[in-house]
């Protein structure tokens, strides 16, 4: 029984692996689909190389950071429990690459490739794992001492806030320095300001990449248990009722616009990450609610209000979203609102809180020293041809049919 309960395990974890390593697909989509179409051919090549980067750095470092896990030992004792280990590094490290896959949409179209491939290899390597050994490894007693002063540990069941909140608040400060992208604001004749609109490029696309995010997101929250003696349904239900609360919140708030109707479903999902073992169905859907109606509000202040330009909105989709989450899991979480309990809204608010300021630093330091030595940006020409043409050389697609 015991050989079944570890291949059972293997196989629960290596499902939910590939599932959120289909996510990636889905991060792809969405960004090819937001931007111009001169830049579409990078956001593909993006995506992909930048999960490569994260596999290598995450298995030779970023791992051990986070686990105190070494992979440098014979093939005959990495297979043991059929390679459970192996198989939950994988599931992990598509959690982990999902972090420059969210930056990535935020400074597309304006930042140089390879400065950016550096930037993953520092945040996978060290910044995310260092985050998430202390939430969810124990590391330096903080989690201790947050339940020493409210009674609980710090809750984030599938990553609200180590995955998506980190995300989020490391991007910010990349698209800050960045600047935004040229003539997206300026005066006009008249000395009166111009936002140039730069609606997505193919809604079509964008409408895939939303749904492949959010069909792999079952397994990103359900096969967060590890193991398969741990699954829950609740999970999966609080996960859907939280993915239709944001659509219908961005529905609304939006005013039908597409592009916010794809963007609520994830909003709602990356708020329920962290409650989604604890909370009644009906908070769920409350919390992906509120989250959808928090990302319309706050993509249009930035963007119009506040000039930051944020090309897919990844700060206030996983880093105000994510951040609510954290937040939400502490309130629908306890047994007054329907939940399971055992959560404490203190904790959540000061894990919130560090996640927060540990992504919003090192964004400033990793990114700030990138800008200083070797800069972030294209130059205005290459800008204006396109990363696609600057970069890779080809456009998504040809202008011509080439004949012989």
């Amino acid at each position: 029984m015991e050989a079944l309960k570890q291949g059972s395990d293997a196989l629960f974890i290596l499902l939910g692996g590939i599932m959120v390593l289909a996510m990636h697909a889905g991060f792809a989509f969405l960004e090819l689909g937001t931007v111009r179409k001169k830049n579409q051919v990078n956001a593909l090549v993006k995506i992909l190389v930048d999960f490569s980067v994260s596999t290598v750095v995450y298995f030779v470092v970023g791992y051990g950071v986070a686990y105190g896990t070494s992979f440098f030992v014979g093939a005959e004792q990495l297979a043991a429990k059929n390679g459970y280990e192996l198989v939950k590094f994988f599931f992990l490290l598509t959690f982990a690459a999902a972090i420059p896959a969210i930056i990535s949409g935020g400074i597309a179209e304006r930042a140089r490739f390879y400065p950016q491939l550096i930037a993953t290899a520092v945040i996978v390597g060290f910044v995310y794992p260092f985050f998430e050994g202390i939430v969810w490894n124990q590391h330096f007693g903080v989690q201790g001492w947050i339940k020493s002063l409210t009674g609980a540990e710090f809750h984030d069941f599938a990553g609200s806030i180590v995955v998506h909140a980190v995300g989020g608040w490391l991007a910010l400060p990349a698209v800050i320095l960045l600047g935004a992208r040229s003539n997206r604001y300026r005066k006009d004749g008249a000395g009166r300001e111009v936002i140039a609109a730069h609606p997505p490029s193919n809604i079509p696309f964008l409408a895939l990449g939303a749904w492949i995010l959010t069909v792999g997101w079952f397994g990103f929250n359900v096969m967060s248990a590890q193991t398969i003696d741990k699954i829950s349904g609740l999970v999966a239900v609080n996960s859907l009722m939280a993915m239709v609360g944001g659509t219908l919140a961005a529905l609304v708030f939006g005013k039908n616009d597409p592009g916010f109707v794809h963007n609520g479903p994830l909003a709602g999902l990356v708020a329920v990450c962290a409650g989604s073992d604890l909370m009644h169905p009906l908070g769920a859907l409350v919390t992906g609610g509120v989250a959808g109606g928090v990302f319309v509000v706050m993509f249009t202040l930035t963007q119009n209000k506040w000039k930051i330009d944020d090309v897919l909105g990844v700060w206030p989709l996983h880093g105000l979203c994510g951040a609510w989450g954290g937040i939400a899991a502490g309130i629908f979480g306890s047994q007054a609102l329907g939940g399971l309990g055992g959560v404490s809204f203190g904790a959540q608010l000061i894990g919130s809180a560090m996640g927060v300021v540990w992504a919003l630093l090192a964004g400033f330091v990793v990114y700030g020293a990138l800008k200083a030595s070797m800069g972030l940006r294209l130059s205005q020409e290459e800008e204006f041809d396109g990363a696609d043409l600057s970069v890779h050389k080809i456009s998504a697609t040809s202008e011509r049919e080439a004949t012989w």
